[in-house]
């Protein structure tokens, strides 16, 4: 009996000690969690703050653990534990600071064109049209999507339900391929049942892995299409100062606007989509 009880307060033990650990790791992980969003949000602010490099020697399974710790945090605030439901393009956009995929493909001289599109009121048009005929609408126009960047020697970065954030090497690349979905959904509005697709986009910093590569450009094409309307192409300033000699490609006249998250006024521009 005196053997059965030591055994029995030994394997409590055991328990309690494992129990601490788990305790103590789940409290570092949140740290480095609550670390990590606070540098992602000052990204968006576009607040600088200095490089720094991971120390050499960290544990695999250690780097992989926290970084499903930053994922499960920003899903929760994205989701609505902290926040309000977002869009599309803002899901995207936070995705991307999370996953930072390579992209020196479409970036050969440090710069990189942005573009997120989605489609204007699409959960109410699956509410009305039910998951199955919404469901083949989606496919429809998310072939479209991918084949016309495909054919202007995009890159898609990410795609989300009806939402894609994009990547082009050149200013032009990206207009021209936004004006050509456009103008394929006005042509055939029955084959997308009337589906109304908004774009922004903007130029800067190349996007790369480490500290540096989301952040504020990032939040600046994200901004611009969600103020763009259905059938609608915003561009940036910097994008439209870069596009002076462009044929077939011109612009509606310009106008200031405050976008969320981002100091001071923003000038965007309309493109003028021709059939």
């Amino acid at each position: 009996m005196d053997i059965a009880l030591a055994v029995i307060g030994l394997l409590e033990f055991a328990g309690l000690v494992t129990l601490g650990i788990l305790l103590i790791v789940a409290r570092r992980n949140l740290a480095g969690a609550r670390k990590e969003l606070r540098r992602r949000r000052r990204d968006e602010l576009g607040e600088a703050r200095p490089s720094r490099r991971r120390p050499p020697g960290v544990a695999p399974l250690a780097v992989k653990t926290v970084m499903h710790t930053v994922r499960s945090a920003d899903s929760l605030i994205r989701h609505g534990v902290v926040g309000s439901v977002r869009s599309s393009v803002e899901d995207l956009a936070g995705w991307a600071r999370v996953e930072r995929p390579d992209l020196d493909s479409v970036t050969p001289d440090g710069r990189v064109v942005l573009v997120f599109s989605d489609i204007e009121g699409s959960t109410a048009r699956n509410e009305s049209m039910g998951d199955r005929d919404w469901v083949e609408v989606l496919e429809r126009h998310n072939e479209l999507i991918k084949r016309r960047v495909a054919e202007h020697r995009g890159y898609v970065v990410k795609n989300q339900g009806d939402g894609f954030m994009i990547a082009f090497a050149t200013p032009e690349q990206a207009v021209r391929c936004s004006v050509s979905v456009q103008r394929a959904l006005l042509e055939n509005p029955e084959r997308y049942d009337n589906v109304r697709v908004r774009i922004g986009a903007h130029t800067g910093s190349s996007v790369r892995r480490g500290d540096d590569l989301f952040g504020r450009n990032v939040a600046m094409a994200a901004r611009i299409a969600d103020l763009a309307g259905g059938g609608q192409i915003l561009v940036s300033h910097e994008l439209r100062e870069s596009m002076d000699d462009c044929d077939g490609i011109t612009f509606d006249a310009p106008f200031e606007v405050e976008l969320k998250g981002l100091r001071g006024t923003q000038t965007v521009y309309p493109v003028v989509i021709t059939g």
